[in-house]
């Protein structure tokens, strides 16, 4: 076989090694060797910072929010309402009510097909997402439309991973109510041109959903400018808790919406002549909320904030361009998914095994992918390909990474091959 040499890449001035001192999962060895973490659209790892405000609300403020008469009430709530407002200054929201809690971007999904999408969607209404939507982003409006009598129908998305615009332009008309889009692909990691979505699509007075969950933890969100109708993200893919996530909303779409679910928080007054609900945010947050992972999650703002945003950007695009350059060097192996502007997701097949026998291998030496449909089977489907070896790169990763992956790669071939 012939060995794989690691060569210097060029980078930022991005100071990697400050940022892997504040995630401790890095610091563990798997199967005897260095943890290599290249699963991170599915989940990133979480820095103390975050670790530290979800131990500390637990040690210290443990209590409901909103009604208790006591202190450490009033200090959970006050953590928890910060992060909202946190939160809101995050994705440049005009108010903290368009703010809503959810336990991430798939509830955030959930809600606005059951809640906008049953009191607005009527039989013969269309609902557009592309081929290249996760799972979430596909069925939710396919069990609302199938309530209502409204199809769901896929964009386009060509061989390179890009969703056709012309053939966008060509599908809407007056039937046309919603548009869900995400932002990023989490199985190609091709970058949508969302602006020129939501203008073509307000044109024809539809709504623009956008999944933000791969997009959020790379570069800066503003919903203002996007100018979308809702927009939703989930923490753990952008250093924040599990279960945690947001949606946004226009505010006078969220005023007419009917409550997701009842309960207590929900309602400002109940009777059995009839039940008042409570304003936003609360009227779509039944319940006890998750209050130790909204604090989280501020914490998470809190730590993207205090970094240097384009300078991580830079840095994890110079790792996806020499991934992919040492990838097609080594043989035997292609990119599914080759968008122009993508994030730092590299999707592969290989000319020899499955991707669940490569994953398996790399496992064994330490290093982290995802193998499979990414629940992305549309796609997938349309590629004729069962699933893809998964390396998806953060602001964590090093050139060292990229070259623990090759000469994983390059044994999966002397083993597999």
């Amino acid at each position: 076989m012939t060995c794989w040499c690691w060569r210097p890449i060029r980078l930022t001035d991005f100071d990697v090694a400050a940022i892997r001192a504040q995630f401790p999962i890095l610091r563990q060895e798997v199967n005897g060797h260095p943890l290599v973490y290249l699963d991170n659209a599915a989940t990133t790892q979480k820095p103390e910072s975050v670790i530290n405000a979800i131990a500390d609300y637990y040690r210290f403020d443990n209590s409901n929010v909103h009604r208790g008469a006591h202190a450490l009430s009033d200090r959970a709530t006050e953590k928890f309402e910060a992060a909202r407002q946190k939160l809101a200054e995050f994705v440049n929201a005009s108010s903290r009510e368009q703010i809503l809690w959810t336990r991430g971007t798939t509830e955030g999904v959930n809600l606005v097909a059951a809640s906008w999408g049953a009191s607005s969607l009527q039989a013969g209404d269309r609902v557009l997402v592309s081929a290249m939507e996760h799972h979430s982003n596909i069925v939710p409006w396919q069990m609302v439309a199938a309530r209502v009598g409204a199809t769901v129908e896929p964009i386009p998305v060509d061989a390179l991973g890009c969703i056709d615009v012309e053939a966008l332009a060509a599908m809407l008309d007056e039937r046309v109510k919603m548009v869900a889009v995400g932002h990023v692909s989490n199985a190609l990691g091709s970058i949508n041109p969302i602006q020129a979505i939501t203008t073509m699509v307000h044109d024809v007075g539809a709504r623009v959903f956008i999944d933000a969950a791969q997009s959020v933890a790379h570069w800066p969100l503003d919903v203002q400018a996007l100018d979308c109708d809702f927009l939703a993200f989930s923490a753990h893919k952008m250093f924040g808790p599990t279960g945690m996530g947001v949606l946004y909303g226009k505010r006078e779409l969220l005023e007419a919406m009917p409550p997701y679910q009842g309960g207590g928080e929900m309602i400002e007054s109940v009777s059995f002549a009839g039940t008042l609900y409570n304003k936003l945010p609360y009227k779509f947050e039944a319940g006890t909320p998750n209050i130790a992972g909204a604090i989280g999650l501020g914490a998470a703002v809190d730590f993207l904030q205090g970094l240097d945003r384009q300078a991580a950007d830079a840095h994890e695009k110079a790792l996806l361009a020499e991934a992919e350059a040492a990838l097609q060097s080594l043989g035997g192996f292609r990119l599914v998914g080759r968008a122009r502007e993508k994030v730092a997701v590299m999707s592969f097949v290989s000319d020899f095994a499955h991707p669940q026998d490569i994953g398996m291998i790399l496992d064994q030496q330490g290093i982290a992918v995802r193998t499979g449909n990414h629940c992305a089977q549309p796609i997938m489907d349309q590629y004729g390909l069962p699933g893809t070896v998964r390396a998806s790169f953060s602001l964590y990763n090093t050139a060292d990474d990229i070259s623990r992956l090759m000469a994983g790669l390059e044994k999966a071939k002397m083993f597999l091959a």
